[in-house]
């Protein structure tokens, strides 16, 4: 069983633009950037005759792929596909303590420390762990041979990292920017990424 996953982060909030921690639990809308980068996004990939969509369950995903919605393409929400949650650190503005948090957690991320978090937050293996079963319930759809999905930055950093089978802890290897798109194949046992951060369909535009 054959699949090519599209996967890509959604498009600009103005908590991005302001450098706002958002996380699983700030639901923040599209700003215009958002609008237009996910409409150009539509217009380079409307051909690809995608089977479905798949989403996380916030705002910005589903504004993302709204354009695809409204020319008749199904979608589902998985939570599964949710951005790390960020705990206490979850809509706030980035100021230096709370830099200094970030980069101590991230450092020990990379040092191997998988099962460490931001306080009230999730752990890279805990993330990990429900997409696993986000991806299990798409591979079990046998009659979808081409989806589009679109989640988060962090999130998708490991995601990545679980379809290689790469360690987590290299998870910032993998850059990313609003509508940033990863095309990975799957040939029904291994996942291959064919295609790596293209951001052609932003040529132009503003993009954080």
């Amino acid at each position: 069983m054959k699949k090519s996953l599209y996967i890509i982060r959604h498009g600009q909030t103005d908590l991005n633009l302001k450098g706002i921690v958002q996380g699983k639990g700030v639901d923040a809308p599209l700003n215009d950037t958002g609008r237009i980068q996910a409409e150009a996004f539509y217009t380079h990939y409307k051909r690809e005759q995608f089977d479905k969509i798949y989403t996380s369950t916030l705002l910005r995903t589903h504004q993302t792929v709204a354009p695809f919605l409204q020319a008749g393409l199904p979608m589902e929400q998985l939570a599964g596909l949710d951005e790390i949650g960020w705990g206490i650190y979850e809509g706030k503005e980035q100021t230096p303590e709370i830099m200094e948090g970030f980069s101590s957690v991230i450092t020990r991320w990379r040092n191997g420390e998988l099962d460490i978090c931001v306080d009230g937050g999730e752990t890279p293996n805990q993330l990990a762990e429900r997409q696993r079963h986000a991806l299990n319930y798409i591979l079990s759809k046998r009659n979808e041979k081409k989806v589009l999905i679109c989640m988060h930055g962090r999130a998708m950093r490991v995601f990545l990292s679980v379809l290689i089978d790469r360690d987590i802890s290299l998870m910032d290897d993998f850059p990313h920017t609003n509508t940033a798109l990863y095309k990975v194949l799957y040939d029904g046992r291994t996942f291959f990424i064919e295609d790596a951060y293209n951001i052609q369909h932003l040529n132009g535009l503003y993009t954080e």
